[in-house]
């Protein structure tokens, strides 16, 4: 039977950062192998102005009476975070990195709706890379779902499916002229955690990201999902799914290429890497 955890405010992610970081100590966790049978949900949310303001100067997407497509990942990222923070939840949060993001809006939302929020997480399965989990969040005014969100994280972790044959790497090539270009930083990426909740150390610094493997700190995937968004800005319909698979992640500080391609039914968008070519985000918005 699913246990329902019914808040009234969202959780302080501070707290949950800690609690991620007792977690990792092996003799404070109890990680089991399923996922627990849990969700969290919260009624009537009201949007803070301020905050959506901050939001959107972090991602440089427009300040309006509607909330941007992706600005309610950061208003459920806080319940997601609560469930795989938990003891029990089959691996450490701290360290994970968001994979894959898929979005479905079904009409824009006003800033002054309040949302009804559902969380909850499923599908937990190996990777060559580590472990894989689906956090599924829907959001409601009254009885209609607006918004709804699967955001996949990767657990690096060896796995059954890991030590087998590995890809051809694909060879660099010179990438096309872009659309324009994107300049990222740690002080942007700092405001965008402030923003957002997500202080991940992964993104923090370049100290704290070596620990996980990074040769420096690495900017959030859904910064780069949120800003990418700002090149059609006022071109996105209001029914719309926004489907996002991440690639090697955007090192700080860097310049990348920004590509907008109209496709039928929407835009196909992607950042690259300005010298080999290769994707940090691959998108279609339909």
């Amino acid at each position: 039977m699913t246990q329902t955890i019914s808040l009234h405010e969202p959780p302080k992610t501070g707290s949950l950062y800690l609690k991620a970081a007792l977690g990792a100590v092996p003799l404070l966790s109890a990680r089991k192998s399923q996922i627990p049978d849990r969700s969290i949900e919260m009624s009537g949310l009201e949007v803070d102005p301020d905050h959506l303001a901050a939001y959107c100067h972090a991602t440089g997407l427009r300040f309006g009476d509607s909330l941007p497509l992706t600005y309610p990942f950061v208003l459920t990222f806080p319940l997601a975070m609560q469930l795989v923070v938990a003891r029990d939840f089959p691996f450490v949060a701290v360290g994970a990195v968001h994979a894959e993001n898929l979005i479905e809006r079904t009409r824009e939302i006003s800033v002054s709706e309040p949302l009804d929020i559902h969380t909850h997480v499923e599908n937990l399965r190996e990777h060559p890379k580590g472990l894989l989990v689906d956090a599924v969040s829907e959001i409601s005014v009254g009885r209609e779902q607006v918004w709804r969100q699967v955001t996949t994280f990767l657990h690096q972790q060896r796995t059954s499916l890991s030590g087998g044959p590995k890809p051809e790497p694909k060879p660099d090539e010179v990438p096309p002229p872009p659309l324009r270009t994107l300049r990222v930083d740690q002080a942007m990426i700092h405001r965008y955690a402030a923003a957002s909740g997500d202080r991940n150390p992964i993104h923090m610094s370049a100290l704290s990201a070596k620990a996980f493997g990074f040769p420096r700190s690495i900017a959030h995937g859904m910064w780069s999902a949120a800003a990418i968004l700002g090149v059609i800005e006022g071109r996105v319909p209001a029914q719309t799914t926004y489907s996002v698979k991440f690639g090697k992640p955007i090192l700080l500080p860097s310049t990348v290429n920004v590509y907008a391609d109209q496709a039928e039914g929407g835009w196909d968008l992607s950042l690259k890497n300005p010298k080999k070519g290769y994707p940090h985000l691959t998108a279609t918005l339909r």
